[in-house]
């Protein structure tokens, strides 16, 4: 695809920062690689509530449905937490990937060399580690039906509903097989099959999507073990699939194996090419505004973006090639260690990736390209 519509949903907190950085690197990429992006702002999360009640306004839904591709920085804030509002800005993120069919959440967790110290484990449990999260994304928990207390009518039981078909199981897994394949063959499927009915479903529909794919190797965990094994064996995992609720867990214990929250990215995806890619992190209120939010896990969905929705695999691996080289030469955030005195800002960040990238390294106006 050498022309595409991607949209920028700058959301709340430090995602308006991050997201001006990911406009930034799209840019140069495109001029690199003849591409023609065509790139348009719109709300969601706390800043739609605000501004007109909605965490997903129908316009915004609108040019994500027209979308090849979507960059979101994050949503949410102390504001729009209490979880008694009828509106808070998740049920933008939650609606987003129901009414686009985005099923399978992709969470890569590298191991970058340069920032070993930062990691909590010691050096040699990492040597060799690279994981990637496939999360289901649409159905489980999150999505089942539930009953909530009213503290005004007294109510002392609440209730919610982990519900799966075989179906949903059987396309997520297969995402996960296939992506085994283009790695090191070995797809890891947590569950609490010896508790759950659910994950006994999961099990067994795993197993038996795992007799089309002989060349990779399968292994159940449940997930209390796999909790445990992610910070004894790390380096044993391959692929790691997963339920909503345990893929969300698991995946953010996970990040802090490449150090912070703050380098890695996602990718939400469905049947089509239309993606919604995303760094990990949250809002970070507390610091939005102050310009020190590290980039680089919106810079590494910006290449995801290019890889699984634009066909860009060469422009993907050029941004990637440019965040390693800049973490290489010591260039730190505040979140990857950096003193006060010596840590480089979300825009200086940034334009180290762009110089590397060959490209300007002075901010430009945001807007469309």
């Amino acid at each position: 695809m050498s022309s595409a519509k991607v949209v920028l949903l700058p959301g709340d907190g430090v995602g308006p920062e991050v997201t001006e950085s990911g406009r930034r690197i799209l840019e140069v990429v495109a001029t690199s690689f003849d591409l023609t992006l065509q790139m348009e702002s719109h709300p969601m999360g706390g800043c739609a509530i605000d501004a007109v009640g909605d965490p997903l306004p129908p316009e915004t839904l609108e040019a994500c449905q027209t979308a090849d591709a979507i960059l979101l920085g994050a949503v949410g804030g102390p504001q729009w937490s209490d979880p008694s509002l009828p509106v808070r800005p998740e049920q933008g993120i939650l609606k987003l990937r129901s009414e686009l069919g985005l099923f399978a959440n992709l969470r890569p967790v590298p191991h970058f060399p340069a920032l070993v110290e930062q990691a909590p484990l010691r050096p040699e449990l990492l040597d060799g580690s690279d994981l990637l999260f496939v999360r289901e994304l649409t159905g489980g928990i999150y999505f089942g039906a539930r009953e909530e207390a009213s503290e005004g009518d007294n109510a002392s039981v609440a209730w919610d509903t982990m519900n799966y078909s075989a179906s949903e199981v059987e396309r997520v897994a297969r995402v996960a097989f296939e992506a085994a394949r283009g790695r090191r063959g070995k797809v890891t499927s947590v569950d609490k099959a010896n508790v759950l009915a659910s994950m006994r479903l999961w099990r067994q529909v795993v197993t038996r999507v795992a007799e089309d794919y002989p060349d990779v190797e399968l292994e159940h965990l449940l997930v209390d073990a796999c909790t445990m094994h992610l910070l004894t064996r790390p380096s044993s995992f391959d692929v790691i699939v997963a339920g909503n609720m345990f893929g969300d867990i698991l995946s953010d214990e996970a990040s802090v194996l490449a150090g912070s929250l703050g380098l890695l990215p996602s990718a939400s995806l469905g049947d089509g090419t239309l993606g919604l890619y995303e760094p990990i992190h949250g809002s970070a209120p507390d610091i939005a505004g102050q310009g020190i939010a590290n980039p680089l896990g919106t810079i590494l969905s910006t290449a995801m973006l290019l890889r699984h929705s634009l066909g860009q695999e060469e422009a993907a691996a050029t941004i990637e090639a440019a965040v390693n080289s800049t973490l290489d030469d010591g260039l730190r955030t505040r979140d990857l260690g950096g003193a006060p005195e010596a840590a480089v800002s979300t825009v200086a960040m940034t334009d180290a990736v762009l110089q590397r990238l060959g490209g300007p390294a002075e901010p430009k106006l945001s807007g469309a390209t």
